[in-house]
């Protein structure tokens, strides 16, 4: 999809997309708010590569799924995303360090795109910190001028998966870093 198929303005948002699960109820959701939903993928948290491309490919299945318009910013940042996190893996804000930098590459992306507002399918995940998710949501729209549509979509999110079941999307098994990875699946963590 490119931008000269894409009506913006007032009345479209720009999704961050981190995977096709969440996705598929926001998408909803927003469109019966009465917004244009335009999806965008820029998750350079999402490790490794082929993980990455397992969950991109989902969200172009999906957006085609429900015929949404969905863009990928250019390139797969992971330095960027590693010189934010660097430093904060062990004490637990590597989060926030992570829901900024894409909050706020959405919402200049909206800015450069003359759309109105941003919003991001982590408020349907209930594995997300939604709090902080949605403070630096307004944090980023306060500095940038391009409002943030929240809304707390948690109860939803078993709705989502049904939505997306038939169309036999790659799930993923961990938030996406590497951290939660290792979290996930170390020995150290696994319970019996």
């Amino acid at each position: 999809m490119t931008e000269a198929n894409l009506s913006t303005g007032s009345n479209s948002v720009l999704l961050h997309s981190c995977c096709a699960h969440c996705a598929a109820y926001t998408i909803d959701y927003w469109r019966k708010q009465g917004y244009e939903v335009i999806c965008w993928w820029y998750n350079p948290n999402i490790h490794p590569f082929r993980e990455h491309q397992s969950r991109l490919e989902a969200m172009q299945s999906l957006a085609r799924n429900v015929d949404a318009p969905f863009l990928v910013a250019d390139g797969y940042d992971m330095v960027t995303y590693f010189r934010q996190v660097a430093g904060h893996e062990a004490d637990g804000d590597r989060c926030q360090y992570c829901f900024r930098l894409r909050l706020a590459r959405a919402a200049e992306t909206a800015r450069q795109m003359g759309i109105a507002a941003f919003t991001t399918t982590l408020l349907i995940s209930p594995h997300q910190k939604h709090e902080l998710v949605c403070q630096i949501g307004q944090e980023v729209a306060a500095a940038t001028g391009i409002e943030f549509l929240y809304a707390d979509l948690r109860k939803r999110y078993s709705d989502s998966r049904h939505i997306t079941k038939p169309m036999d999307l790659y799930r993923q098994q961990y938030c996406g870093c590497l951290y939660s990875e290792w979290e996930r699946f170390s020995l150290d963590n696994r319970r019996p």
